[in-house]
């Protein structure tokens, strides 16, 4: 696993990025004893990031302040719902909880995050908010722990955390506490487009049905990235949550054939929902479809209420 960012320290605090992330595919191979799924995906994180502005503090506990940055450059349509909680069910609040359990860390931190990532929509911006937490607390204690440590602490947050260590393309197994980072992907982009509402995440693995034949779909989609591109990597694109997402919510088909008639190519929905993106070999051309996608959230009804253009890869 190869470390993320390092937060940017400063007198007043330190700063660290949270980016989103996408499933380029994702296999759900069977249920475990433990309650979870075993799960195959090829993740990928993306310029549409939060930010988290950390500050130690004397006493101990986590000071938690939520902002919203609403329309943002490379984002167009409504802004984001203000449903980020601030108390102890925050995952910034756990994590940062935990890793000072956990370290013997009698103080605590201030914490503003500035949420970019729309919740509930399988972008990951939950899990990453709380590893990027655990970065910077970290770093403002001057814990010198490797980044495996950090992110075993990350797994008992949540089964994504610990892939926002890696900061690149990795293939997360398991329930998604196993990593593993993966190079030589080609430069592309994409567009993300979320509907209104968001998905419960426990609600569509509920509905879905595993199939353990899909193992290694990840690893085979990694090589036709390498060698064919977008088309030859197009049909090894799937997601086991897309269709019990769409039985839970309909809006989904709604956005899906938007996104391909605003020109997107081969649309996915991204982990459990609601959010659906289409790769791009550029950002223009990922510029150019959210901006027919901003001019339908207008309309009586929209398909969609936000649009992104995002370049994929490393977030900073």
């Amino acid at each position: 696993m190869s470390d993320a960012p390092i937060p940017d320290g400063t007198a007043e605090g330190l700063t660290v990025l949270a980016p989103a992330k996408l499933n380029l595919s994702l296999a759900v191979l069977g249920r475990r004893s433990d309650g979870f799924h075993e799960i195959e995906s090829l993740m990928v994180p993306v310029s549409l990031a939060d930010t988290l502005h950390v500050r130690p503090r004397p006493m101990p506990g986590v000071g938690l302040r939520v902002a919203y940055a609403g329309e943002l450059a490379g984002g167009s349509g409504r802004a984001l719902a203000r449903d980020v909680p601030v108390d102890a069910t925050n995952l910034v609040v756990r994590a940062v909880d935990r890793l000072a359990a956990e370290a013997g860390i009698a103080t605590g931190l201030d914490v503003d995050l500035v949420k970019r990532i729309p919740s509930g929509a399988g972008l990951g911006g939950g899990s990453s908010d709380a590893a990027a937490a655990i970065r910077a607390a970290a770093a403002a204690w001057g814990l010198d722990w490797p980044v495996e440590r950090l992110a075993a602490l990350g797994a008992g947050i949540g089964s994504d955390v610990p892939w926002f260590f890696a900061g690149s393309a990795a293939i997360a197994t398991g329930r998604g506490e196993h990593v593993a980072s993966v190079g030589g992907l080609p430069d592309v982009a994409a567009v993300i487009a979320c509907p209104s509402g968001g998905l419960s995440t426990a609600a569509v693995y509920a509905r879905c049905v595993p199939d353990a034949s899909r193992r290694g779909d990840a690893a085979r989609l990694v090589a036709a990235l390498r060698t064919g591109g977008l088309q030859a990597a197009a049909p090894l694109m799937t997601n086991a949550l897309e269709a019990p997402a769409r039985s839970l919510a309909p809006q989904i088909d709604r956005l899906l054939a938007a996104l391909a008639d605003a020109g997107a190519f081969a649309p996915r929905l991204t982990g459990s929902g609601s959010a659906c993106f289409s790769l791009t070999r550029t950002l223009a051309e990922a510029e150019t479809i959210a901006a027919r996608l901003a001019a339908r959230t207008m309309l009586p009804d929209p398909p969609c209420a936000v649009a992104f253009a995002v370049r994929c890869g490393r977030p900073t």
